[in-house]
Parts: C-alpha cells; structure tokens; sequence
C-alpha cells in the first residue's frame, strides 16, 4: 500500500502546480490557488499513510533522535506520509510564491522557473525568490474609506 500512498500524493499535487506553471493568467488557476485548501489532498494521503504508525511517529518526534528517525524511515509507510508531507508543503510554498508573483506583476515566464524549482529544491528556490521579489515591491495598498 505504501507505494500507492507514495504515488497518489504526487497526483494529488500534481494538477495545482500544472495550473501555477502552465496557466498562471488563467482566472480559474487564481480562484483555485487562492485558497490554502489545495494542499488538503496531500494531506489527506498524508492521513492515510501516517495512520498505521502515527504513535511510533508522533513518539519519535516528541524526542527525536537520529537512530529513532532512521528506524522509522525504514518503514515504507513512513516514507509515503513524509512524501506527501513534503509536497503538501511545498505546494503551500509554491502557492505562495505565485500569488506573491502575480500580485507583484513578476512576468510568469519568470515565476514558472522558481516554481519548477520549488518543486525540485524548494530549500533553494524560497531564498532565490525572496531575492527576485525583492526587486518588484507590491502594489500599494489601497487607502481604507471611513464611513461617516
């Protein structure tokens, strides 16, 4: 069951970031990545796979230890529910980086690339995008009306 768990929770993050890469300026990819909701997927794989051994985990990260982690990382089960950890948590990052993109007005021929790498190597593509948006400050806000 482990490397079906493992597949499934690529397929269920696949779809938002082909949406984020492919068809940034499509309205529907807005509406659909606007809510945080997409990464629910990923966890709800993360659900099923975590569940069999969720005490032994939740145990080892209460006091984790290296040995303790790597016992655990012996178990495919485990593995499946890291993976779809992961990805859940890099699609919540990838969303980020495009509505932050978008907002910005960063051209998506730029933003497609970081989010490729988001999915890739996300620990490199966060610092390579906080330096991109750096240079594209956000709109300013509009002033708030007061109602008399």
């Amino acid at each position: 069951m482990a490397p079906a768990l493992f597949q499934l929770a690529f397929l269920a993050a696949v779809p938002f970031w082909a949406l984020m890469i492919f068809t940034p300026t499509w309205r529907w990819t807005h509406r659909i990545v606007s809510s945080p909701l997409i990464v629910l997927p990923a966890l709800a794989v993360w659900a099923v796979a975590i569940g069999p051994v969720f005490g032994d985990f939740t145990a080892e990260m209460l006091s984790p230890s290296i040995d303790g982690v790597r016992t655990l990382f012996a178990d495919d089960t485990v593995i499946a529910a890291v993976w779809a950890q992961v990805l859940a948590w890099d699609l919540f990052v990838g969303r980020w980086i495009y509505l932050d993109g978008r907002e910005r007005r960063i051209h998506p021929l730029i933003t497609a690339p970081v989010l490729v790498l988001t999915i890739l190597l996300s620990p490199i593509a966060v610092p390579l995008y906080l330096l991109l948006r750096s240079a594209r400050p956000a709109p300013a806000a509009r002033p708030a009306t007061q109602d008399a």
